[in-house]
């Protein structure tokens, strides 16, 4: 059986690259002309066809997993298809609001990904920085909606574009095991320089899953997965999204070889231009 170097949030296994659904649900970061031809492309069958290529080499984890039929339907047809379970990391959006319709609401979001088999659940990004408070240095209700998260079963965590979510929980000590954070070598769509996240990353009490790794494609994945996997910690983990099983086949060997320090074993592109480079 194909394994692929693992951590742990908190005492669940995962894989330290995770796949992510950007790239089958459509949302390129690129163009709503690219964001139509990745949803023109994508069915149950091709959505199941990438998953398989991940869990066949160890990678048993998606990050972006929600109650859509189509993707639910999409991870069980690839499980059965591998023999493997996939564990799901949910990123719901909730309400922000304080009361009893906020929290009836969010009560009904969490059973639902709670319902279709989701281990750790990270309020969106939208959600977890809506709340915090620069002022404060504070993230505001969110002990009361990870305390909803426990109840349900499900390990809590933050999804965050904002530099300050990682040492405000951190030293708030707000009960989560796990943090999303940007994290790229060109700074795409980060709010703060490289180095300061790197920083960040290093003293978070927690393991971080780094998103973004190819900038949404403008970076080449050798470029991109050689940043990520050297500058993170042995606890971190890297997603990535991929619009077909050969670019999971790929993104996987190179992590592979990277991490492993060794020459990746994957053909590169031809072009006529390279013509006088071939032995």
């Amino acid at each position: 059986m194909n394994t692929f170097p693992r951590t742990t949030i908190e005492n669940l296994s995962v894989p330290r690259l995770i796949m992510g659904t950007n790239w089958i649900l459509g949302f390129s970061h690129t163009s709503k002309a690219k964001d139509d031809l990745i949803r023109s492309s994508m069915d149950v069958h091709r959505m199941a066809d990438v998953m398989v290529a991940f869990l066949e080499q160890g990678v048993d984890a998606i990050l972006g997993f929600r109650p859509d039929p189509v993707l639910v339907a999409a991870v069980k047809e690839a499980e059965d298809r591998t023999g493997r379970k996939m564990i799901r990391i949910t990123t719901p959006g909730l309400n922000v609001e304080i009361g009893p319709k906020a929290d009836a609401d969010n009560a009904r979001t969490l059973d639902a990904v709670a319902a279709v088999g989701a281990s750790v659940c990270m309020p969106h990004q939208g959600t977890t920085d809506a709340l915090l408070d620069r002022t404060t240095k504070r993230i505001r209700t969110m002990d009361r909606i990870v305390a909803m998260i426990r109840e349900r079963g499900m390990i809590p965590g933050l999804s965050t574009h904002m530099p300050e979510t990682i040492p405000y929980a951190d030293a708030s000590g707000l009960d989560v095991a796990t943090y999303i954070q940007i994290y790229n070598a060109i700074g795409f769509l980060m709010q703060v320089e490289v180095d300061w996240v790197n920083r960040i990353i290093w003293d978070a009490k927690k393991p971080v899953i780094t998103i973004k790794p190819l900038a949404a494609g403008k970076l080449m994945p050798l470029a991109g997965l050689a940043f990520a996997w050297s500058t993170i910690r042995a606890q971190d983990m890297v997603c990535i999204g991929c619009m077909t099983p050969n670019e999971a086949r790929e993104a996987i060997e190179l992590s592979r070889a990277l991490i492993e320090r060794r020459r990746p074993q994957v053909e590169l592109q031809t072009t006529r231009s390279k013509e006088s480079l071939k032995a």
